[in-house]
C-alpha cells in the first residue's frame, strides 16, 4: 500500500507455518502462462477486468492515475490524472459505477463506469487500500487484518477479521474476488492469501517468490501488488508496483 519498507512478520511466516501444518490452507506455487509489458511508471494499486477490459489505478502523490490498459502493449488507452495531493489506491466497477479510493485523504471518487464522467466525491471512513466486489457489495481493506463490506455509498454492512490458525493476517492490500473467494496481496511480501469471505479464514496461500526475475529489477522496482481476474475466460494476471511485466499465471498445488 504505502511505501514503507518494513515487512510484516506474519506475512513472512505464513509459508513457514503452513509447511508444518497437516491441514488447510493449501499452498500453491505459480506457473507463468504468458507475460506482457507493464508500464514501469505504474505504481500499481488497483487492477481489475470489467467487460473484458483491463483497468488499473496507480498511486504516489503527483503520479496517481486511473487507466484503461491495453494488455498486449501495457499502454493506456484512456487515462485520468489526479491532483498531486491525492495518493490513489484500490479501484473497482460496481453497479455501473467506478469507485476509486485514496490512501490518507479519506475520500473516494465515483465515476460513471461507461463514460468515466465524474459523479461524486465521498468522505471515506478509513485509510483506503484495496477494493473489489462480489457483485453485491464493495469489499475493502485498510492495511489491517480486517475486510469491510459496504454498499455503494460506503455504508458498512459487515466487517470480518482475516485469520490464519486463529492469528490475524495484517497488511491486507490489493484485493480480487475470484470464484467466491477473496484474494489479497499481503503488503511487502511475495504471498497472496485466499480468504473465505464468510468467516475470514485463510484457505490458501500463493507463493509468488521469483515471479519477476532479478534481471528485470531496477532500483525503482517495488513489491508484488496487483491481481486481476477476467471472468470472460477465467484467466488470472499478477503484477507489481513499477514492474516491467504483467503475468498470466495458473496455480500449481504444492504436494
Amino acid at each position: 500500500m504505502n511505501i514503507l519498507k518494513s515487512v510484516s512478520l506474519i506475512a513472512l511466516s505464513l509459508l513457514a507455518v503452513v509447511s508444518c501444518a497437516s491441514s488447510e490452507p493449501v499452498v500453491y506455487d505459480v506457473e507463468v502462462v504468458a507475460e506482457y509489458p507493464h508500464d514501469t511508471e505504474s505504481y500499481t494499486q488497483g487492477l481489475f477486468f470489467d467487460d473484458g477490459k483491463l483497468y488499473e489505478s496507480t498511486g504516489l502523490k503527483g503520479k496517481s492515475t486511473f487507466r484503461c490498459v491495453d494488455l498486449a502493449t501495457g499502454k493506456a488507452l484512456k487515462r485520468m490524472d489526479f491532483d498531486k495531493k491525492y495518493f490513489l489506491e484500490g479501484s473497482v466497477i460496481f453497479d455501473g459505477n467506478l469507485y476509486i479510493l485514496t490512501w490518507e485523504s479519506r475520500v473516494a471518487f465515483v465515476y460513471d463506469a461507461a463514460t468515466l464522467e465524474y459523479m461524486n466525491t465521498w468522505k471515506y471512513p478509513r485509510e483506503g487500500w484495496g477494493l473489489t466486489t462480489d457483485g453485491k457489495r464493495l469489499i475493502a481493506s485498510d492495511g489491517s487484518a480486517y475486510l469491510y463490506f459496504m454498499d455503494g455509498e460506503f455504508v458498512q454492512k459487515e466487517k470480518i477479521q482475516v485469520t490464519f490458525k486463529g492469528r490475524p493476517v495484517r497488511y491486507l492490500n490489493e484485493l480480487e474476488y475470484i470464484d467466491g473467494k477473496i484474494w489479497a496481496n499481503v503488503y511487502t511480501s511475495d504471498e497472496i492469501v485466499i480468504i473465505n469471505p464468510k468467516n475470514g479464514e485463510v484457505e490458501g496461500i500463493i507463493n509468488c517468490r521469483g515471479l519477476l526475475p532479478d534481471k528485470l529489477r531496477t532500483n525503482d522496482t517495488d513489491v508484488l501488488n496487483g491481481i486481476a481476474y477476467n471472468p470472460q475466460d477465467g484467466k488470472i494476471y499478477l503484477t507489481g508496483k513499477n514492474w516491467p511485466r504483467m503475468y498470466e499465471i495458473r496455480l500449481k498445488k504444492r504436494k
